[in-house]
């Protein structure tokens, strides 16, 4: 049997200026998909699996549209090629704005499936902050959405939407989709899977999986940074039985629901000078403070020099943030070169409506891996490390300062763009704060644009009601 694989995978703030490029994106075709870390699972005696394109870029702003259809082509050109085929696996995200057009995924998998025709088996992974459509459910048999956040499933999520696909395959049988959208719209900050009541939800979900005729529960969050009319929360179920699958998404979407007003903040929250005040108090170390406004692995720009600027008017010393997007300023450092002073005007390079720093700096590091777009520069300016990246980029795993010759745990305080923190700066943190600072993904949700969001929908709306309907798949009926 043969099954082809790929798919696009990014999020994308509406808010932000700044459209995303086929530069933007790392993209991997034939044998180099296989051989990739998030599809090395792929093995099943009987299955030939064949690659086809999967470009997967940092959330960031809408992609450019010439971007989209150059991917688009060839994803389609390499599927077309690849038939017959037994069955299709498509790796998405669910969050993709592509400039001047909705449902970015839905135009993608329905492209899809007019090439492999009806009686193809499509199966989906997604991220649980991606938008669902019922475009997008009219064309699929098969769905499975990451269950944590922040996201350590990613690679086990991709499995279980291949191996319902194997075993749909093996037997014969048809699985299908039920889906009921949930008028909710929360920050993925306030729906952290490690915190209440996100932590008994999705845990809820795997037990669901075990009822008779279900294979896999999702609850959606969705991402609130679209302002689109897809953009809402929803229960997803991929089942055999129509009627089991049904109420379970119906159950699913009413508990999600019925917890709407329970959602807050998992760390210490606030406005950034009062976050500062913590972190002045503090006699522990490291404090991390999550610049949260700007964070690029939720579609921040990345470039602003907010929380840069705070600091210096403090005086404060023994901060290291990481990381400002500025390419001309890190080609500066290269033209100066290791331990040269210069002058820098540091944020705002890509946002014009960011207020950079000006600021004198010695360049304590610079960092070449072979292509200008990755190259970094670590400065120091009145007591502030700065690492600054020629692209848009986090800095949320330790071997990202390890490359440096940073420590992130012997900082008294660490400033990273982030929402909730990752895996690995969690544990380290202490305390952990968060600064609703201001960028195209800040938390005052409530008060961002909604101009294109279908209403009533919470927290934009809330004196309404609601009652979960399951939809399906008209593949199902």
């Amino acid at each position: 049997m043969r099954i082809a694989v790929g798919g696009i995978h990014t999020e994308c703030s509406t808010y932000s200026p700044v459209l995303m490029t086929v530069e933007d994106f790392r993209v991997l075709r034939g044998e180099d998909l296989l051989r990739a870390e998030y599809f090395d699972f792929l093995e099943a005696e009987g299955i030939g699996h064949i690659p086809l394109l999967h470009a997967r870029a940092v959330p960031g702003g809408p992609v450019s549209r010439a971007a989209y259809d150059v991917f688009r082509a060839e994803f389609l050109e390499r599927l077309e090629a690849a038939l017959p085929l037994d069955g299709l696996y498509l790796a998405m995200h669910g969050a993709i704005k592509v400039d001047g057009m909705d449902d970015a995924e839905g135009d993608w998998i329905s492209a899809a499936r007019a090439v492999v025709g009806h009686d193809c088996p499509l199966a989906v992974s997604y991220d649980l902050h991606g938008n669902v459509s019922q475009r997008i459910i009219d064309q699929i048999d098969i769905f499975a959405a990451y269950r944590t956040a922040p996201h350590i499933d990613t690679r086990e999520t991709m499995v279980r939407a291949w191996s319902m696909l194997i075993e749909a395959l093996r037997h014969g049988t048809r699985p299908g989709v039920a889906w009921a959208p949930v008028p909710v719209l929360l920050p993925g900050e306030r729906t952290s899977t490690e915190d209440e009541p996100a932590k008994s939800l999705y845990l809820a979900l795997p037990e669901i999986d075990k009822r008779p005729g279900i294979l896999d529960a999702n609850l959606m969050v969705g991402y609130v940074w679209a302002d689109e009319p897809r953009a809402t929360a929803c229960a997803v179920v991929t089942g055999s039985d129509r009627t089991a699958a049904s109420k379970a998404a119906e159950e699913i979407a009413a508990s999600y629901w019925n917890e709407r007003k329970n959602f807050s903040f998992g760390p210490v929250t606030g406005p950034l000078e009062a976050m500062l005040d913590i972190a002045e108090g503090a006699t522990t170390k490291p404090v991390i403070l999550a610049d949260s406004g700007d964070n690029p692995t939720g579609g921040g720009v990345g470039d602003r020099a907010d929380v840069l600027n705070a600091l210096l008017n403090r005086g404060w010393q023994d901060a290291l943030i990481a990381g400002i997007a500025d390419r001309p300023a890190v080609e500066a450092c290269f033209a100066a070169g290791e331990g040269e002073t210069l002058r820098l005007r540091i944020g705002g390079s890509l946002d014009p409506s960011s207020a950079p720093a000006e600021v004198t700096v010695k360049v304590m590091r610079v960092d070449d891996p072979g292509s200008a777009a990755e190259r970094q520069a670590v400065v120091e300016a009145e007591g502030i490390v700065i690492v600054l990246s020629a692209r848009r980029r986090p800095y949320h795993n330790i071997e990202d300062f390890r490359r440096l010759g940073l420590d992130p745990a012997t900082m008294r305080l660490l400033v990273v763009k982030s929402g909730y923190l990752s895996p690995e700066l969690a544990p380290i943190a202490n305390p952990n704060l968060m600064a609703l600072t201001h960028g195209v993904v800040n938390q005052d949700i409530e008060h961002l644009a909604s101009e294109r969001r279908l209403r009533p929908i919470f927290p934009f709306d809330r004196d309404f009601d609601f009652a979960p309907k399951a939809r399906l798949s008209p593949r199902w009926k």
